[in-house]
C-alpha cells in the first residue's frame, strides 16, 4: 500500500515516493481514494469473517 502524507506545498493528501533520497508528492485523486477505501473494506470483511469462524470454533471446543 502507498505511503500517504500531507504535501508541504499545497497541504493536500498525497502519495509519497522516495527515490534517491528525494521525496516526490503525488496528489491523490478521488477515484484513487474510493478504490483504496473499497480495498480496505474488503480486507476488513475477510478478517471479520475469519474472526467469526474462529469464535464459533472456540465455542464448540469449550462445549467439549
Amino acid at each position: 500500500m502507498s505511503k500517504v502524507a500531507k504535501c508541504p506545498t499545497c497541504d493536500s493528501k498525497s502519495k509519497i515516493k522516495e527515490t534517491n533520497g528525494e521525496t516526490i508528492y503525488e496528489t491523490l485523486q478521488d477515484e484513487e481514494v474510493i478504490k483504496k477505501v473499497g480495498q480496505l473494506k474488503k480486507a476488513m470483511q475477510k478478517y471479520k469473517e475469519k474472526a467469526e469462524a474462529l469464535e464459533k470454533e472456540l465455542a464448540v471446543l469449550k462445549e467439549q
